[in-house]
């Protein structure tokens, strides 16, 4: 009987420790290198972003991030390798609009639940949508093009780099929303479609503004309308879709940072504080304007509703199109 006094007495103590002991690893939070996976080969649009910030991450932290490409199956690889990781801090997401709200929609077999699986930590940036049209279209605005569209149904064409993509699924939420039919034009990648837009074979594309401003700058396609708050100050005579009549249009490319599900909120806190300070930082504040891209650096909750309204989102648009990947 005493014997079992004593160990009724200790048994709180005990308890507690199994409580204080990940509190401690989170309050020393980080103390090895940290992986950031990047789902896509090199040379993108993601590796633009994530490079310098984990150069910036690795300089605030004080331990080494990695950035590891782990491309392939539209994103779903290198994102499932996160969603099965230890949830301690140690192995990130640089998630995006694929890997959580389109891929796994437009894929027969996902790995992993792009809400469930993962905590949502900051969105970093967002890059807008640039409506543009091969010069040899007689339209001037967006509303030029809605009319041609409606005067000739299924005629005009637009290129995408693929059922699914960001220049596919952009154009088909603003055809059911103007109401229009156009002919779409799936292409392997962005290369081709493009040059098939500037030669004149392809009317028009709805794409992310990085892929399309050089080539309206350079005079090479004419841009009808941009997807942001306000307009860019690199194309100071291109206006927004809500100038032009549509401000319930919404679409856009997004870049942030996620971690395994059950991550401790202390670890979240952390990389949230550390990312904001990136975010914040004149330096990369400059590297984002140079890659059309706006900083964001909301709050953990701010993203999970973020993320839950983007799945939505293309989830209705995906439904609709019968777009599948596989």
């Amino acid at each position: 009987m005493k014997a079992l006094r004593n160990a009724l007495l200790f048994l709180p103590l005990l308890v507690a420790s199994y409580g204080v002991a990940p509190l401690a690893a989170a309050q020393a939070y980080p103390m090895k290198p940290i992986r950031l996976i990047v789902p896509y080969p090199p040379g993108g649009a993601n590796d633009n972003i994530a490079r310098p910030l984990v150069h910036k991450l690795t300089e605030n932290f004080g331990v080494q991030v990695i950035l590891e490409n782990r491309g392939g199956g539209g994103a779903l690889i290198g994102a499932d390798i996160v969603a099965k990781a230890s949830p301690d801090g140690y192995t990130l997401l640089f998630c995006s609009t694929a890997t959580q709200a389109t891929s796994p929609q437009l894929f027969k077999k996902v790995p992993y639940h792009p809400i469930k699986d993962f905590e949502p930590i900051v969105l970093l940036a967002t890059t807008p949508i640039l409506a543009v049209v091969t010069n040899k279209l007689a339209v001037t605005t967006l509303n030029d093009l809605v009319a041609a569209a409606k005067a000739a149904p299924g005629k005009l064409s637009y290129a995408s780099g693929g059922p699914g993509s960001v220049s596919h699924l952009s154009v088909e939420i603003f055809k059911m929303m103007a109401g229009i039919d156009l002919l779409h034009v799936p292409y392997k990648g962005g290369g081709d479609a493009m040059n098939d837009t500037i030669s004149g074979r392809i009317d028009l594309q709805i794409n992310s503004a990085p892929s399309v401003a050089p080539h309206v700058k350079s005079g090479r396609l004419k841009a009808l309308a941009l997807a942001r708050s306000a307009r860019w100050p690199d194309l100071p005579n291109v206006p927004t879709f809500a100038e032009s009549g549509w401000p319930q249009y919404e679409a856009n490319g997004w870049y942030g940072l996620c971690a395994p599900a059950k991550t401790p909120r202390a670890v979240i806190a952390k990389l949230h504080r550390e990312s904001v300070n990136v975010v914040t930082s004149a330096d990369f504040k400059e590297r984002l304007t140079l890659l059309v891209a706006d900083p964001v650096g909301s709050t953990p909750q701010e993203f999970a509703a973020y993320i839950r309204n983007e799945y939505d989102k293309y989830g209705k648009v995906i439904k609709a199109t019968g777009a599948r990947a596989d």
